[in-house]
């Protein structure tokens, strides 16, 4: 028994052998899985649990403390051992999560539950579509208005199932159809048709040929070509070879790769392990974010299920193919979304971009040739490998290839995951698949992109959504964010909230980031509250484009783009 530094309590480390026994083997990059296990054993990391996970794992503990203090869902100091967290992100916002939240806090204060619970703001956790969202300790609740507050403290209320429409049926095709714990059910519905046909008679090159020609491009939002990049990787010197999937989705308004996981987890998989055999990859990670607890055990289990099924680690369906697969969970980062970051996490440190070059494809995880792709474009694959790529150009536009899943959220009558070709107009994606706005309501505007995109008006609701067509007028596709506004919100407000998860989540390694994200926020905070002072909109846009020009990464890089398309379209908003 030993005593913290912090609180008289014993800290029991007896319940920490396992964790150590299991994680010491694999050395630092076991880093974050073992602090996440054990704060799930002591509700926090006491200074004598982190000294021996420090020891165990052969990382100092200066270092160890600094990656603590970067994950905000990690905790040094006494916290009530259930954390109730309510979204404070835009979509949320509307639907009245902030009065949710003070609700929830004098409830604790009346009752005398504080030392059993915590109560906590926190950025999206992808549940936009059912707003107002909580997660109490690994429960999501949608639409947690509508639970008591007893319930709340139960983790009893509405479960965020998947709402789902479109056009065209895809990616989303076994979504609310096939169980999401049945390999078996998967296949009787076409699953495992294209690993099946690659491993046994293509070639790994004939794999990478296909998706090339089917001019699949990135879905996270940088739209780069994915056969390109999975060309470059494999024929990059060095072994071993890494697949990412980037499953930290955590821009504000998205949850696309949240509902694909949850609801068709075998169909993510097969992507990933048919990604590793183009590439010749022998170990693949999923990164999924901390806060999609439900999305990390259905991966779990499918992976196991594939495991027992010969699907997945050595020879796989008998050949000479050898993969596998393991499940990383985030910690509360929205930085390590950025793939350098991300890689940084996997390998046990805190989650800062590198500087590029070189590229992942080259240097990557372990700093050797890595292919990272996010859930949604590895989830084309299948369909590509088993349909060709011929077919899979027929979808959508001759620059645009495909089907795009879309996050609508916020004054619409039905929020939910829309799938559709690229081209569909967003007048048809608003109006007719989701429902238009509610009754008596106009619309004001559209932010596509989430919080790092830009806004569009009702000028613009015949523009075509393609990579081709959105750019010309000015507009990003990001991760297929589309977040609607109607005339009775405050833009404002909203981008005073947008400004605040950037000063939040800037993870501080370059000053224009971490110095100029803190004065957008400052400006914007007098902007809101009708107080600017003489120069605040000329400072606001100096800032914005100095951080677009000069930051590291895309976080800084993207910070101010909606903040300065709201300038250009409502000028009069900021004086």
């Amino acid at each position: 028994m030993t005593e913290t530094e912090n609180s008289s309590a014993p800290v029991d480390l007896a319940l920490l052998r396992p964790i150590l026994e299991r994680y010491a083997p694999q050395g630092r990059t076991a880093l974050l899985p073992a602090l996440i296990e054990a704060q799930q054993v002591y509700c926090y990391l006491p200074a004598p649990v982190a000294v021996a996970i420090g020891k165990a794992l052969g990382v100092p503990l200066a270092e160890l403390h600094g990656v603590i203090d970067y994950y905000s869902m990690l905790h040094r100091e006494p916290v009530g051992c259930t954390v109730i967290r309510v979204c404070s992100d835009p979509a949320c916002a509307l639907a009245g999560s902030d009065a949710l939240y003070e609700r929830i806090s004098q409830h604790l204060d009346t009752t005398g539950l504080c030392g059993d619970f915590e109560v906590e703001h926190a950025p999206c956790f992808g549940l936009c579509e059912h707003a107002p969202a909580v997660l109490r300790g690994e429960t999501p609740i949608a639409r947690a208005d509508r639970a008591t507050l007893t319930d709340l403290m139960q983790g009893v209320g509405e479960s965020p199932r998947g709402i789902i429409g479109g056009d065209i049926r895809i990616l989303t095709a076994n979504c609310g159809v096939v169980d999401p714990s049945s390999l078996s059910d998967y296949e009787a519905h076409g699953g495992l048709v294209a690993l099946r046909q690659a491993v046994t008679h293509m070639k790994p090159a004939d794999v990478i040929a296909e998706v090339k020609a089917s001019n699949l491009v990135g879905r996270g939002g940088a739209a780069f070509p994915a056969g390109v990049k999975w060309e470059s990787a494999a024929a990059a010197p060095g072994v071993p070879k890494y697949v990412v999937c980037n499953a930290d989705e955590s821009e504000p308004g998205t949850f696309k790769d949240r509902v694909l996981m949850e609801e068709d987890p075998f169909r993510v998989l097969e992507g990933i392990a048919l990604c590793g055999y183009a590439i010749n990859a022998d170990k693949g990670y999923i990164y999924v974010r901390g806060e999609y607890p439900v999305a990390q055990a259905r991966l779990r289990a499918a992976i196991r299920a594939m495991r027992a099924a010969g699907l997945l680690g050595a020879r796989i369906l008998g050949t000479g193919f050898s993969f596998d697969l393991e499940v990383r969970s985030g910690a509360g980062a929205y930085l390590c979304g950025e793939e350098t970051a991300l890689f940084e996490s996997i390998e046990g440190k805190r989650g800062f971009p590198r500087v590029k070059p070189p590229f992942p494809t080259t240097h990557g995880l372990f700093g050797k040739p890595t292919v990272v792709n996010n859930v949604e474009t590895l989830c084309n694959v299948p369909f590509i490998i088993e349909r060709g790529a011929s077919e899979y150009r027929q979808i959508g536009t001759q620059k645009s290839t495909g089907p795009k899943l879309y996050c609508v959220s916020g004054d619409v009558e039905r929020p939910g995951l829309y799938e559709a070709p690229f081209g569909t107009t967003i007048r048809h994606l608003l109006f007719d698949l989701a429902g238009g706005l509610r009754e008596g309501r106009n619309l004001q505007a559209i932010l596509f992109g989430g919080a790092a995109g830009a806004f569009a008006t009702s000028a613009q609701l015949d523009v075509r959504m393609s990579f081709e067509d959105l750019r010309a007028a000015g507009l990003p596709l990001g991760s297929g964010v589309v977040m609607v506004f109607d005339d009775t919100r405050d833009i404002r407000a909203v981008l005073l909230r947008l400004s605040r998860f950037f000063a939040e989540e800037s993870c501080g390694k370059c000053y224009p980031c971490q110095l100029g994200t803190q004065r957008q926020y400052e400006i914007l905070q007098r902007v809101a509250t009708a107080r600017t002072l003489p120069g605040d909109v000329e400072r606001l846009a100096d800032v914005g484009w100095t951080m677009t020009d000069a930051s590291l990464c895309g976080l800084g890089q993207t910070a101010a783009s909606a903040v300065l398309s709201a300038m250009k379209l409502w000028p009069e908003k900021f004086s």
